[in-house]
């Protein structure tokens, strides 16, 4: 009896594993596809709609994670956007699941998080402020709009997919 329990935790964590896995290629995938307009200071990430993915199982803060720093060594701010676009991701993942835990609605839970991811671009604009001697707060606003964009398509995107697909498994 004990191998098949331990038989069944190993197809459970390669499935987790797999899953986890998935959701980091994609996100590079995304991300190196549109690359043109997926980095800099006018940015349309499509990439971050697989944030919505951290909503629906804990799994995934490590999947978008991983996707974000695989998909910033790409970036021409490289250098800062590896480390903090990777910090920043996680952090603001494990905030999304935490504010949003007790709300039933999905929609309002996506309104939510896309509203943080937005307000969170002031580490994008700071680093492009840091390499580029951009201005802060145009810099901040255009990616934070970009962000809200990006986060208002794929959220849609992702709020249909679960409609077929159980994303929480």
């Amino acid at each position: 009896m004990n191998t098949s329990i331990s038989k069944d935790s190993s197809r459970t964590s390669v499935s987790e594993l797999t899953k986890t896995s998935l959701v980091a290629a994609l996100y590079v995938a995304v991300t190196v596809v549109i690359s043109v307009i997926s980095f800099g200071a006018v940015q349309l990430r499509l990439s971050e709609m697989f944030n919505y993915l951290a909503l629906y199982n804990k799994r995934y803060v490590v999947g978008v994670t991983l996707g974000v720093i695989l998909a910033n060594f790409m970036s021409p701010t490289w250098v800062l956007d590896v480390p903090i676009g990777g910090i920043s991701t996680f952090l603001v993942l494990i905030l999304c699941r935490a504010v949003t835990k007790k709300i039933a609605n999905d929609i309002l839970k996506m309104v939510i998080t896309a509203l943080i991811f937005a307000v969170s671009m002031f580490t994008v604009a700071g680093q492009l402020t840091i390499l580029f001697d951009l201005p802060f707060w145009p810099t901040y606003l255009t990616v934070g709009i970009g962000e809200l964009l990006s986060m208002t398509i794929g959220g849609m995107a992702i709020y249909f997919i679960n409609k077929k697909i159980d994303l929480t498994k």
